[in-house]
């Protein structure tokens, strides 16, 4: 009689916190010996447990990796070739993502719950966050739909992702610019959008909003003569995982307060950042 053996990852390293978000929502942190500073954001829990804190997949050392003695290691953009390098130097099993959609985003999710043996549990987490974004998208069909620029960085000013484009017309408003790519303060005052959101990559809550309106010579833009100028928290925006559903509801609240007039992680201007 044959017994089945369980080939699957038992000391997993993840090198962004995207990765470990996944973890956690298909129910197998448990197995992470390792993980990135920013992880702690996303997952406090781990505070509580002996995980080792690594350099992220952007600085990554083999050294640190080993330290762990890993059987896998999860990484996601942004990357540079000495990171990478420095990856399979540590001879580790691998998987590295570089996610630009919410399909990508499906598609990651499916395949790290897949080699951690937890496929449906993947499956579920992928069917979670569809119906939240089509239902959302459903109640705002009929509504106007403002126009919205987002930023992920504001020195240079870059814009949000696609995925974060997709979430912003599932909110119910039209996004401003291409996805991703660079822009000016004088493109972006010419388009006068109605609302703009700063989710800067690392910073939390705290982007100075009052200042970004100043220094740029925003006052006069119908967004910030109206007061829709908001901050959503780094961790909602740009970690490609299930912790987008706290995004999409915290720019559905943005876009359309008189629908959904509060939400986790969204700051208008005027406000002071959380402690």
């Amino acid at each position: 009689m044959t017994h089945e053996v369980n080939h699957g990852p038992r000391r997993v390293v993840s090198l962004q916190p995207s990765a470990t978000a996944i973890l956690a929502e298909i129910g197998e942190l448990d197995k992470l010996v390792a993980c990135t500073k920013y992880c702690l954001d996303i997952c406090p829990q781990l505070k509580e447990t002996k995980c080792l804190i690594v350099d992220d997949s952007w600085t990554a050392h083999s050294n640190e990796i080993l330290a762990a003695q890993p059987d896998l290691v999860i990484a996601s953009v942004p990357y540079q070739e000495a990171s990478v390098s420095e990856i399979l130097k540590a001879g580790v099993r691998f998987l590295g993502f570089a996610p630009r959609s919410l399909a990508d985003v499906y598609g990651d999710i499916a395949c790290i719950a897949g080699i951690m043996g937890g496929a449906r549990r993947g499956e579920l987490v992928i069917e979670q966050m569809q119906d939240e974004i089509r239902a959302t998208k459903e109640h705002l069909a009929r509504r106007s739909r403002p126009l919205v620029y987002c930023e992920e960085w504001g020195k240079p000013l870059i814009t949000s992702q696609l995925w974060v484009a997709q979430l912003i017309e599932a909110a119910g408003g039209e996004f401003l610019g291409k996805p991703g790519a660079q822009t000016t303060v004088e493109a972006v005052l010419e388009s006068n959008p109605n609302v703009i959101i700063a989710s800067w990559c690392g910073a939390g809550d705290r982007v100075p909003l009052e200042k970004i309106v100043s220094d740029r010579g925003w006052g006069g833009m119908q967004a910030a003569r109206s007061g829709n100028v908001f901050c959503i928290r780094d961790e909602f925006l740009n970690t490609p995982a299930p912790t987008l559903l706290h995004g999409l509801r915290a720019l559905a609240a943005a876009i359309h307060p008189e629908i959904f007039p509060t939400a986790a992680g969204l700051r208008r201007i005027g406000t002071p950042p959380s402690t």
